[in-house]
């Protein structure tokens, strides 16, 4: 444990002035506008870094919160291993990403439909609160996290409720064998053919549709993803191509996010995997078996929140050079009070995440 580096975030905390968390900076962009922009008020994970232990047979990483995302990946692919839920790493250096910020942010990538969110591969979380307390939550193995989790708390809460330190955090093995098909279909189509792939045993592992083309990765044994792509015809992929492809959707780099869209907000849409084509299909790409969709409009953040809440789905303004305010659904009002409820029980002071998650917290 670096000790040194773990007083230094202690005496800031309790300066008690408002705190900017930040590992390598790469997810600056989503989120409300942070707050404490002077330098003096970083916190700043990067020296906290390393593996604290790692035991592949149990498929478990337990890793300080400054360490980069590009690090720890090396680290698990020596033993064929892999964080499932494959955490965009965003920024001009993909080797800026951290873990700490992973889980912060708490976004899941292509993967993420096949084999859960960030949030459920959390098995522990060490922490410093807004007193200055370590506190360290659920364990290294499935079995201590059951209950009420509150080491998952942190996954998503936008540095809120406090510094993480360190995480724990479950591994899968790397697949036997992935392959990538494509299909020609509208939009329409795509989503009723995701729909019913759903309901059948198979190996799908990441899907997209974007520009009137549907592709789908398959993943497991040889025998598996061989039958599953004569079952689902389409055109193979070359591997590298198809490697560049989901690494591109997993970082937002796919032209799709890179496009001139005039100042337009790119807005990520959450929705039940059956809802209808809803935006206009030039500015749609569509992901997780059709739960994720993303689009480019220049409509006011109020309107887009209430198309979505009427189609009972969830809308982030991901990335805007509008105001960064609102960018995330309003919380009901219970929702809020339960919110503002914990925010006082984790940094009673309020000096973390001015702004971030949500004005009023």
């Amino acid at each position: 444990m670096s000790s040194t580096t773990i007083d230094e975030f202690r005496r800031q905390i309790m300066l008690r002035t408002p705190l900017r968390i930040r590992g390598g900076g790469s997810k600056d962009f989503y989120g409300g506008a942070p707050g404490g922009r002077l330098e003096s008020n970083l916190l700043d994970t990067r020296a906290h870094s390393g593996i604290v232990s790692y035991d592949p047979s149990e498929l478990v990483v337990t890793v300080k919160a400054g360490t980069t995302l590009q690090e720890l990946e090396l680290v698990l692919a020596a033993r064929r291993q892999f964080l499932p839920f494959e955490p965009p790493r965003f920024g001009d250096d993909l080797a800026d990403a951290t873990i700490g910020g992973a889980v912060a942010a708490g976004l899941s990538g292509p993967r993420r439909a096949s084999a859960g969110a960030l949030r459920d591969f959390v098995l522990g979380l060490r922490m410093m609160d807004g007193a200055g307390r370590e506190l360290k939550f659920g364990g290294e193995v499935m079995k201590n996290v059951a209950g009420y989790d509150v080491s998952r708390l942190m996954a998503g809460s936008m540095g809120c409720l406090g510094v993480i330190l360190d995480v724990s955090l479950k591994v899968l093995p790397v697949p036997m064998h992935e392959a990538t098909i494509r299909l020609e279909v509208d939009q329409q189509r795509a989503l009723e053919m995701l729909n019913r792939w759903g309901g059948e045993p198979l190996p799908i592992s990441a899907s997209c549709w974007v520009d009137g083309v549907m592709s789908i990765r398959l993943s497991g044994a040889e025998p598996a993803v061989r039958a599953a792509k004569l079952s689902l015809g389409g055109s193979p992929v070359d591997e590298t191509d198809a490697q560049l492809f989901w690494t591109s959707l997993r970082d937002g780099k796919h032209t799709f996010f890179c496009a001139n869209t005039a100042g337009a907000t790119l807005w990520r849409l959450s929705t039940p995997s059956v809802t209808p084509p809803v935006i206009s299909t030039d500015r749609t790409l569509v992901e997780w078996g059709g739960a994720q969709r993303w689009f480019h409009s220049d409509a006011e953040f109020d309107e887009v929140h209430a198309l979505a809440k009427s189609i009972s789905a969830t809308a982030t303004a991901f990335r805007t050079t509008a105001g960064r305010e609102n960018v995330f659904a309003p919380l009901a009002p219970g929702v809020l009070k339960l919110h503002q409820a914990l925010k006082h029980v984790f940094d009673p002071h309020g000096i973390f995440g001015h702004g971030r998650l949500n004005p009023e917290l």
